[in-house]
């Protein structure tokens, strides 16, 4: 399967598997593929909650370890954290604050470097469905009982990114971030990946043409906006 991703330019992305099956597939992507990117989309990482005076022993399984986010990022790849509250493992908010929210893209680029980091979304507006289908399946998940758990605990809220993320952008300023930091990690990193695995381009030639691809974004913008 990883080889037909690779042949039609489609991006290997890890967030949905289990440590196992995310190191095999990256060992396959460094022999097979080398200076092909992969990535994670929207996974939070475990580092930043594993001293949580009530983090679990097990963790969240949706959680990566930093091992797995350096490996992403060594592939040229990019880590993306989800403000999903259930997958803050000890700490379980009913709401995800702008400052928690900022700690994990904080947590990344201190960990793989700004170059190396993006935002991920996940909304789903709501978990109604979700907390109603793990618990009535709850066999399914070999979490330990986990999800469940965290829901009980009231983390049953969605993170939505654009309640949040003007707050978090003054947060990320105020910590020293600059616009040029913060255009790679809302887009300008995906965009170079995607370049980079669906156009073929190098990423040193993505960034020669970065601004004209902003320009011609600009010009159909004026030109479709009132359409």
């Amino acid at each position: 399967m990883i080889d037909e991703l690779v042949r039609f330019g489609i991006l290997l992305d890890l967030s949905h598997t289990g440590s196992k099956t995310a190191n095999d597939a990256m060992a396959y992507m460094e022999e097979t593929y080398p200076g092909i990117p992969f990535i994670y989309t929207h996974s939070v990482p475990a580092g930043l909650y594993k001293s949580e005076p009530n983090a679990t022993a097990r963790g969240c399984y949706r959680a990566i370890p930093d091992d797995e986010a350096l490996r992403a990022a060594n592939s040229g790849g990019y880590v993306s954290p989800t403000f999903t509250e259930w997958m803050m493992d000890g700490v379980w908010p009913e709401d995800i604050s702008p400052k928690q929210a900022a700690d994990m893209i904080d947590y990344y680029v201190k960990l793989v470097g700004v170059d190396h980091v993006g935002l991920a979304t996940d909304d789903m507006f709501s978990t109604e469905l979700v907390v109603d289908f793990a618990t009535k399946n709850a066999a399914m998940y070999d979490d330990g009982g986990y999800m469940i758990d965290a829901f009980n605990k009231g983390a049953t809220g969605n993170g939505e990114l654009a309640k949040i993320l003007a707050a978090i952008t003054d947060d990320l300023w105020e910590r020293g971030y600059t616009n040029e930091d913060l255009a790679k990690i809302y887009g300008g990193n995906k965009m170079r990946v995607y370049a980079q695995v669906w156009e073929g381009k190098p990423p040193e030639q993505f960034v020669a043409e970065h601004p004209e691809r902003l320009r011609l974004r600009q010009e159909f913008r004026d030109y479709f906006h009132s359409r």
